[in-house]
């Protein structure tokens, strides 16, 4: 069995659309309020790449999306929470920031090309669960070794620090990504593979008139 190129041109091609998609989607639509929470669209690319383009593709699309959190971190101290994590806790407030989305696209890709061997659609579903789960477990995560400087110059409103990671950040931000990405993820991907089917489809149907044609100047 031929090993495919990883920098083949339909790959190249996926990787600057969706590294597009991720740039624009952390800049301008992960902060679209809705009541309590937060819609974020920016890891749809992030799985879309995991399945697409295998691990690789995961981790790299999720690097660069950390790269654009890390900046927005440091280039918005108007929001207290930024402001508080990066003046009192930069090392780990990159690291967080690089390493959980980096981490999510990659197991995402892993587990996605295990479980397509038997389900491609289980594997599609699970890659696109796998990765805000992570994203989310890896940011707790963080704040919980950045819980210091949290709970010393944040108002908790008289919570623990793990109260109010969990209530304050986490729980309604997580339960929308994740149903985001369980529905548009999929939804994305199959359009993705019918508009590949119908491009090799029509590709196939202008090479066989062509194979005609050559048989037919053999014979005259």
């Amino acid at each position: 069995m031929k090993k495919q190129k990883f920098f083949s041109a339909k790959n190249v091609a996926y990787l600057a659309v969706l590294l597009a998609l991720v740039i624009v989607l952390q800049v301008f639509a992960s902060m679209i309020p809705v009541g309590g929470a937060q819609l974020n669209f920016s890891l749809i690319p992030i799985v879309l790449g995991a399945i697409l383009l295998g691990p690789a593709g995961g981790a790299f699309l999720g690097l660069c999306c950390g790269i654009v959190v890390l900046v927005q971190v440091i280039a918005l101290p108007s929001v207290p929470f930024y402001a508080v994590i990066w003046t009192y806790s930069p090392v780990v407030t990159t690291l967080t920031c690089l390493v959980k989305t980096t981490v999510a696209g990659l197991v995402a890709g892993i587990a996605y090309r295990v479980i397509a061997r038997k389900n491609s659609l289980a594997a599609v579903f699970t890659a696109a669960a796998i990765v805000p789960v992570l994203n989310t477990a890896l940011f707790i995560l963080g704040c919980l070794c950045m819980s210091g400087a949290i709970s010393g110059h944040m108002d908790l409103g008289g919570m623990n620090i793990f109260v109010f990671i969990l209530v304050g950040l986490v729980t309604f931000n997580f339960f929308i990504e994740l149903g985001l990405n369980l529905v548009i993820a999929p939804a994305i991907h199959r359009v993705i593979l019918l508009v590949e089917h119908r491009v090799s489809g029509g590709r196939k149907k202008t090479e066989v008139p062509q194979t005609e044609a050559s048989g037919d100047d053999h014979l005259h």
